[in-house]
């Protein structure tokens, strides 16, 4: 460190000096007692100086030794404001390694997540190779079709779930259209599992954007066909309450344990039922993806269940939240 460049930064030491030099210039001469004696006065001066001189060089000194050793944890701050910015950069520094870890983390769950996804997409490919063997049912074809759109779909999903806020558009959204046209593009499953349909629904308008929306509705009765059983029964439901609307989806198949249903929406959690043997390939993504894609519009998805009887999910969509609005606050902080 520079010598000079030292001086710059202690410059008010200097000012300080300068000042305490005029103050007592001033006090010699309004000293009406005795004559200006410029030996006492000069001998005084040098005093001063030779003190700013100790006091800079054990300053100077000190600084260096400072930055030598500014990355020890043990290392004493110069000043208030030397405290300050370390205790900044410790911050600082904390959150870097959260943020890394953090990134870290998500990268182990995404490639857990790609893993499961390719052992689960293989069994429809597996399915549809063996078809192109043997005669083919068309039933068959189409519901392994929709099985690996389905599987797309979900990587695709949340592949963009980091980028959602370039991705959406809030609009009026009528929750009985588009529940009627996820029903309709599970038809064939409904019709071959003779699992009966109803709907409790009129036209609801929500906000909402309707594309992630019906992935999100799509996850639900993805989740009900997969669990309930032949000649099962699904029923979906909507009403208004002057806090809020809902859509239920309810189904009479396997349930969820008591102990897993706090826990469902979490990330890569599959549950008892996932690690069946019917259904021990399941990701654990659904639900997931379906609850923060919701949180990001601004709904929100809980859960009733017993086992053995029936599952319950409820889309919840908020009359004192407007995803509207929070969309233009964004757009406007950007």
């Amino acid at each position: 460190m520079s010598f000079w460049r030292f001086l710059k930064y202690e410059r008010p030491y200097l000012q300080l000096h300068a000042a305490g030099v005029l103050i007592m210039a001033a006090v010699f001469y309004a000293d009406s007692r005795s004559g200006w004696d410029w030996e006492t006065f000069g001998y005084a001066l040098l005093l001063q100086a030779l003190m700013l001189a100790c006091f800079f060089l054990y300053r100077y000194l000190k600084t260096v030794s400072s930055v030598k050793r500014m990355r020890d944890e043990d290392s004493e701050p110069l000043s208030l404001e030397a405290e300050a910015c370390h205790a900044a950069l410790e911050q600082l520094e904390r959150e870097h390694l959260r943020a890394l870890n953090d990134i870290q983390a998500r990268q182990n769950e995404y490639y857990d997540f790609i893993v499961s996804w390719f052992h689960e997409i293989k069994t429809p490919i597996a399915v549809l190779r063996l078809m192109q063997q043997t005669e083919i049912d068309s039933k068959s074809l189409d519901e392994e079709i929709s099985r690996v759109e389905h599987y797309v779909d979900q990587a695709l999903y949340y592949a963009k779930l980091d980028s959602f806020n370039q991705d959406y558009e809030i609009v009026n959204c009528d929750l009985q259209a588009l529940m009627m046209q996820v029903v309709k593009r599970h038809s064939k499953t409904f019709i071959f599992k003779k699992i009966r349909i109803k709907l409790e629904m009129e036209p609801i308008d929500v906000q909402s954007d309707p594309k992630w929306l019906q992935f999100i509705l799509n996850q639900l009765i993805t989740n009900s066909l997969k669990y309930t059983g032949e000649q099962g029964e699904i029923t979906v439901a909507a009403r208004v309450t002057p806090q809020e609307k809902l859509l239920t989806v309810r189904d009479n198949g396997i349930g969820i344990a008591d102990k897993d249903v706090q826990r469902i929406f979490n990330r890569g959690f599959t549950g008892t039922a996932g690690r069946t043997q019917t259904h021990a390939k399941s990701t654990g993504m659904g639900l997931y993806l379906a609850q923060q894609l919701s949180n990001k519009l601004g709904h929100y998805i809980t859960c009733e269940s017993e086992a053995g009887r029936f599952t319950e999910m409820t889309v919840h969509f908020p009359r004192n939240y407007d995803p509207f609005l929070q969309l233009m606050k964004v757009r406007a902080e950007d």
